[in-house]
C-alpha cells in the first residue's frame, strides 16, 4: 500500500485548506488516481488495522439494497450510524423515515434504481417496447390536451452489468451508477463513491474495474473505500468466471480532515507490509468451475464469506470520522 502513503504525503504537500459542510477543515487536493495489480495482492491498508468485517458488511448491505442503519449493523458495520441518526441536517429532512433510516442510499440505487418513462398514449409501439422491458403502467393522464402514460421500472444495474459480462463482454458500457440526482434531496449521504465500470478481457479471461469517487476522506474512508471496491470485483469476477486483474480508483477531491492528522502522520512513519490475498469462500460458486452462471449470489453473499490471507498490519489507529 505505498501508493496509498504516496498520495497521502501528496496531499499533505500540496493541497490547500478549504472549510465544508463538517465544521472541520480540510486539506485537499483536486483530482488523484491508484492503480492495483489484483494479482499481486489484495489493496488492504497495513500500515494500521484494517476495519476489513466493516467493510465487507457495508458492501453486502449495499448488495442487498438496504436503506435501514440497523441493517449494516446486524452485518457488522456501524459507520452509517451517525448519518442516520446524528447529522442535524438529515434529521430535520422530512423524507426521514425514524431512527436508523437513511434514504435511498447505494444499494437501493445499484439495485432498485427508480426509472420512469413518460410517453403517449397512442404511441403502441413506443408502450410495447416498455412493457417487454419491464416497465409497468402507473397512471395516465393529461399534459396540455394530449393523453399521456406514466410507467415505472426498478432497474437492477449491478445484475446487469453481470448479464452482459456473460452476453457481450465487449461491451464498454458495463457500469453502474449511484448518483440519482432525483432523490438527492431524500438521503442522508449522496453517493461519493458514485459510478463503478467492469471491463472484461475475453481474450485473457481477466476483468478488471474503475471506480470514481467524488470526495473521499483519505484517511478513514480510502482504506474502506478500496476494500469495498476489490471485494466486488473479486465475487463478480468469481460469478462470471473472469479473473480480477486491474483497480483502478479515482478521486475527485482527496482530502484529509484536520482532525485525522496525527493518525495519518503516525502511519506515515511505519513501513507498509506486504499485501494480502482475499478468499472467498467455497460454498459461493466458481462459474469458471461449474460453468453455471448463478447471478442470484449477489444477494446470498455474507460478509463471512470474504476473509484476508497473509494478512499482516501494524497496531490499529483510530481517528473521528466526519458527518
Amino acid at each position: 500500500m505505498k501508493q496509498y502513503l504516496d498520495l497521502v504525503r501528496t496531499i499533505l504537500d500540496t493541497g490547500t485548506w478549504q472549510e465544508n459542510r463538517t465544521g472541520i477543515r480540510t486539506i485537499s487536493m483536486p483530482g488523484a488516481m491508484l492503480r492495483f495489480d489484483l494479482q499481486q495482492g489484495f489493496p488492504a491498508v497495513t500500515t494500521k488495522k484494517l476495519a476489513f468485517k466493516s467493510a465487507v458488511g457495508e458492501l453486502v448491505g449495499f448488495l442487498r439494497a438496504s436503506r435501514s442503519a440497523a441493517d449494516f449493523r446486524d452485518l457488522g458495520c456501524k459507520v452509517w450510524d451517525a448519518n442516520a441518526n446524528q447529522n442535524p441536517q438529515w434529521l430535520a429532512n422530512p423524507y426521514r423515515q425514524g431512527p436508523d433510516d437513511l434514504g435511498d442510499v447505494y444499494g437501493v440505487q445499484w439495485r432498485q434504481w427508480p426509472a420512469y418513462k413518460v410517453l403517449d398514449e397512442s404511441a403502441s409501439a413506443q408502450l410495447a417496447d416498455a412493457a417487454a422491458r419491464g416497465f409497468q403502467v402507473v397512471t395516465r393522464f393529461e399534459e396540455n390536451g394530449s393523453s399521456k402514460v406514466l410507467l415505472y421500472k426498478a432497474i437492477d444495474q449491478l445484475r446487469q452489468c453481470l448479464d452482459t459480462i456473460m452476453q457481450n463482454p465487449a461491451d464498454r458500457r458495463i457500469l453502474f451508477h449511484a448518483w440519482n440526482p432525483a432523490v438527492l434531496d431524500q438521503i442522508a449521504l449522496p453517493a461519493c463513491h458514485l459510478l463503478y465500470q467492469f471491463l472484461p478481457n475475453v481474450a485473457r479471461r481477466e476483468i478488471s474495474l474503475c471506480l470514481y469517487i467524488r470526495s473521499n476522506d483519505v484517511g478513514l474512508g480510502t482504506p474502506f473505500n478500496l476494500t469495498e471496491g476489490a471485494a466486488l470485483l473479486h465475487l463478480v469476477g468469481r460469478l462470471t468466471g473472469y479473473t480480477p486483474r486491474w483497480f483502478t480508483y479515482f478521486i475527485g477531491d482527496a482530502h484529509i480532515y484536520e482532525n485525522q492528522l496525527d493518525m495519518l502522520q503516525q502511519q506515515l512513519t511505519r513501513e507498509p507490509y506486504a499485501s494480502p490475498t482475499l478468499a472467498i469462500s467455497d460454498r459461493v460458486p466458481d462459474y469458471a468451475k461449474t460453468g453455471v452462471y448463478e447471478p442470484e449470489w449477489l444477494e446470498k453473499i455474507e460478509p463471512a464469506d470474504f476473509s484476508l490471507v497473509g494478512y499482516r498490519h501494524h497496531e490499529p489507529l483510530t481517528a473521528p470520522m466526519a458527518i
